[in-house]
């Protein structure tokens, strides 16, 4: 699976909102120059996050956007589909009778891809903006060894 552009750019920009924000409205220009992504697609961007109810429009001098909700609450899953960014590892239509062969039968690795892609959304709708804010995420237990040799050898 490979997310685009789109879902890595909204997931940046909300991190950058929720880091920046303090309560008050931030400009996309300003997240545009701090994670130098275009501002014309972060318009379009954040058009499809405010429709999904996870951003709020301010008008006016000082205006911009702010969060919805907190940090806390806002799930990096939410971030990726209200932007349009499917979170799928196979080439079938969920559901569909049509499958991965010849549009008749499912591959003997659908599952396999399936389930992936049921690991994967799992795993950003555990993730807060506040987590990615905070470094709070698991990279797993060879991220803990490295971690723990760098932490021996700085001693």
């Amino acid at each position: 699976m490979k997310l685009s552009t789109k879902g890595r750019y909204a997931v940046m920009a909300m991190v950058d909102l929720a880091q920046n924000s303090a309560g008050q409205p931030v400009s996309l220009a300003d997240i545009s120059d701090r994670q130098a992504i275009s501002l014309s697609y972060l318009e379009q961007l954040f058009a499809k996050l405010r429709r999904a109810g996870l951003v709020q429009s301010v008008r006016g001098p000082g205006g911009g956007y702010k969060l919805s909700d907190s940090s806390e609450e806002i799930r990096i899953s939410e971030v990726i589909v209200a932007v349009d960014e499917p979170i799928k590892t196979t080439s079938c239509t969920p559901g569909a009778s049509a499958g991965c062969i010849r549009k008749t039968t499912r591959c003997m690795t659908h599952d396999l891809w399936e389930e992936l892609g049921h690991q994967i959304h799992g795993y950003l709708s555990s993730v807060s903006l506040s987590d990615v804010c905070a470094g709070r995420i698991y990279a797993g237990p060879m991220r803990a060894q490295n971690m723990a040799a760098h932490d021996i050898a700085a001693e």
